[in-house]
């Protein structure tokens, strides 16, 4: 039997050519996946989108589903647990490139540097005499939310002379040690912040985590970032906020739903930068992520565990 890896999203060459070194036919893009031969496929690598019980179903020799990043929000996980489907994902490997897209999302917001491209290509120069570009350093930075993004995060604002405010279970000492500040609650998080960068996994109690209430204890000069998960913003809110003048402008990367529908009043509104889901894509990011699938897709299909394995408690009982 030819083994197919099924791969509805590309992923970076190197991971390709992992799996083919290692007797997978790798079969790339939506259409070609639903084409497959369903009793060939034996694992599945996936950037985005869903993965539910009745495509698992739909494939009666799947071992592996291979997360390309962190988040599971779309894989119907108790269905893999049931079936004996081996799931993992790649923690840590696009970490930095999460990070330094929230820095990149601060400085076009803070330097309103889309709108100056937009001016200059309107043959409008004069924009630079209207003001309201800011400096980063000195600003204080809110962080909701510390794992290894948050910490990144922090570091980077540190070294441009921000004041870091970070929301986390670690002690106000400890994170003093570290030259930050601990906030003792995201309401005086969001009070003291100039800038609220979110880091916290999509979770039910973090859903809608900022909501109207939320956005009404942040500065009119305040700004929020969102290279986490859409549900942790109440969207419908958000562009209340912004379109009432309740915080001065967002940068998003993330959504409610996704793709962002083209009728979102978001795209319309001059104080946002939007993104797609990229911040994770930084070629270096996706060549770790890349790598790091196909090594776990090709270590269950040898009978050795992943090394983030999510339903270890299947393992003994998994399909072979």
């Amino acid at each position: 039997m030819n083994k197919i890896c099924l791969i509805p999203q590309p992923i970076h060459a190197l991971g390709l050519q992992q799996l083919r070194d290692n007797g997978l036919e790798p079969v790339v893009g939506e259409a070609a996946c639903e084409a497959a031969p369903t009793e060939n496929v034996v694992a599945a690598i996936y950037r985005s989108g869903q993965f539910s019980r009745t495509r698992m179903v739909q494939l009666p020799n799947l071992r592996a589903i291979a997360v390309h990043g962190v988040g599971i929000d779309g894989i119907d996980l108790d269905a893999a647990n049931e079936l004996g489907i081996a799931v993992f994902n790649t923690p840590g490997a696009n970490n930095r490139s999460v990070a330094e897209h929230a820095l990149g999302l601060m400085f076009a917001l803070t330097k309103r540097i889309t709108e100056s491209d937009r001016a200059v290509r309107n043959g409008e120069f004069s924009f630079r005499f209207q003001g309201g570009l800011r400096e980063l350093s000195g600003a204080t930075l809110g962080v909701v939310g510390f794992g290894a993004i948050g910490q990144i995060v922090a570091t980077l604002a540190q070294a441009m002379g921000m004041r870091v405010l970070v929301l986390s279970r670690r002690s106000e000492i400890e994170l003093a040690e570290l030259g930050l500040h601990k906030a003792q609650s995201l309401e005086n998080l969001l009070t003291d912040s100039d800038i609220v960068t979110l880091h916290a996994p999509s979770l039910p109690e973090t859903r809608h985590l900022i909501g109207a209430e939320q956005l009404k204890l942040m500065k009119p000069s305040a700004y929020l970032i969102n290279t986490s998960r859409g549900a942790l913003i109440d969207e419908a809110a958000l562009i209340n906020a912004l379109q009432n003048g309740e915080i001065a402008g967002a940068g998003l990367d993330v959504f409610a739903v996704e793709p962002l529908p083209a009728s979102s009043p978001l795209t319309l509104l001059p104080n946002v930068v939007l993104t797609p889901h990229a911040a994770a894509s930084a070629e270096q990011a996706l060549m770790r992520m890349a790598s790091a699938t196909a090594t776990g897709v090709v270590n269950v299909l040898n009978d050795r565990p992943p090394a983030a394995l999510l339903n270890p408690q299947i393992w003994e009982t998994r399909r072979r």
